[in-house]
C-alpha cells in the first residue's frame, strides 16, 4: 500500500534502535525524508547506513537526546519545519515507587511528558499552514493497563495522552493529526532491561523473558518493524480522519474490552 508520503519530512526520535527505528525504516520505505536521532554515535550512525541502504532514503543522523533543550534544537535545527513528527524516548525505570526520588520524578516527567509537548509546539503551527500533519506520540500499554512497578512511566505517560487529547480537537480541522500508539510486549533492549532490573535471585534474563513470553495471549513478543509499519499507516495521507486514538498494540493480551 502506498500511503501518499512520498517526499515527506519525518523527526522520528530515539530511533537509532528498537521501536524508533521501526518507525524509521517503515516510513523510510514509504519515501519520507528522516531526522533521526540517538545519544550513541556509533549506533546511530550504523542505524543511518542500514536505512539509506534499504531504501534509498535521505536521513540525517543527529547525535542528540530529546529530553533536554539542547538536543531538542539540534533536531529542529536539522528539520524545522517536519511533516511528521514521531515522540519516542526511552521510560524511566522500573521499581518500587517508594524508592522513587523528587528527582527521578522529575526525570521521568521532562523526558515522557514534557519532551514531547515542546516538540509538538515547535512544529504544530508549521503543519496547520501547510494542512498536513501527522504526529504520533510512542507511549506505552501502561497507559491502558497500569503496571505497579511502572510507576514513573504510568505517569508520566499518562500525562501526556491527557493533553494530546484536548490539542487533538483543536488541529483536526486543518489536516492535523495526534494519535498514540501503546505498545506491549515487544523484543527490544527496553523490555530486556527492564527484566533485568527486576529479576529475581536464582533466574536469568532469558528465564525471565520466556516467562513473560508465555504470559503472552498471542505467545510472543511483538517486533519493532510490524509496530514501524502501524506508525507509518498513521501518518499516511489517508489517515486524516484518525485522530485524537490511543491503540493498543499488544498482541491481544489486555483482557479488557474496551
Amino acid at each position: 500500500m502506498k500511503l501518499g508520503i512520498e517526499g515527506r519530512w519525518a523527526i522520528v526520535c530515539a530511533s537509532s534502535r528498537g521501536l524508533g527505528k521501526g518507525c524509521a525504516l517503515a516510513l523510510a520505505e514509504e519515501g519520507v525524508n528522516l531526522v533521526i536521532n540517538g545519544t550513541r554515535a556509533e549506533t546511530l550512525e550504523k542505524t543511518a547506513d542500514e536505512i539509506r541502504t534499504a531504501t534509498a532514503a535521505t536521513v540525517i543522523a543527529v547525535v542528540a537526546d530529546v529530553a533536554t533543550v539542547e538536543g531538542r534544537q539540534k533536531l529542529l535545527a536539522a528539520c524545522p519545519q517536519p511533516d511528521i513528527l514521531v515522540n519516542n524516548a526511552g521510560g524511566p525505570p522500573a521499581g518500587n515507587f517508594r524508592d522513587f526520588t523528587h528527582d527521578q520524578w522529575l526525570a521521568a516527567l521532562e523526558t515522557n511528558m514534557l519532551a514531547p509537548i515542546e516538540l509538538i509546539k515547535a512544529t504544530i503551527d508549521g503543519m496547520i499552514e501547510r494542512r498536513f500533519g501527522r504526529i504520533v506520540n510512542i507511549t506505552s500499554g501502561s497507559v491502558k493497563a497500569p503496571i505497579g512497578t511502572l510507576g514513573m512511566s504510568n505517569g508520566a505517560r499518562s500525562g501526556l495522552t491527557g493533553f494530546v487529547a484536548g490539542v487533538a480537537r483543536e488541529v483536526s480541522q486543518y489536516n492535523v493529526t495526534i494519535n498514540n500508539i501503546l505498545p506491549g510486549s515487544f523484543d527490544t533492549d527496553r523490555l530486556r532491561g527492564n527484566v533485568n532490573r527486576i529479576m529475581p535471585d536464582g533466574k536469568t534474563i532469558d528465564d525471565i523473558m520466556e516467562e513473560r513470553r508465555a504470559e503472552e495471549t498471542s505467545g510472543r513478543f511483538g517486533n519493532p518493524q510490524e509496530f514501524g509499519m502501524v506508525c507509518a499507516f498513521l501518518c499516511g495521507a489517508n489517515a486524516g480522519y484518525i485522530t485524537r486514538q490511543n491503540l493498543l498494540l499488544d498482541g491481544g493480551t489486555y483482557p479488557g474490552t474496551f
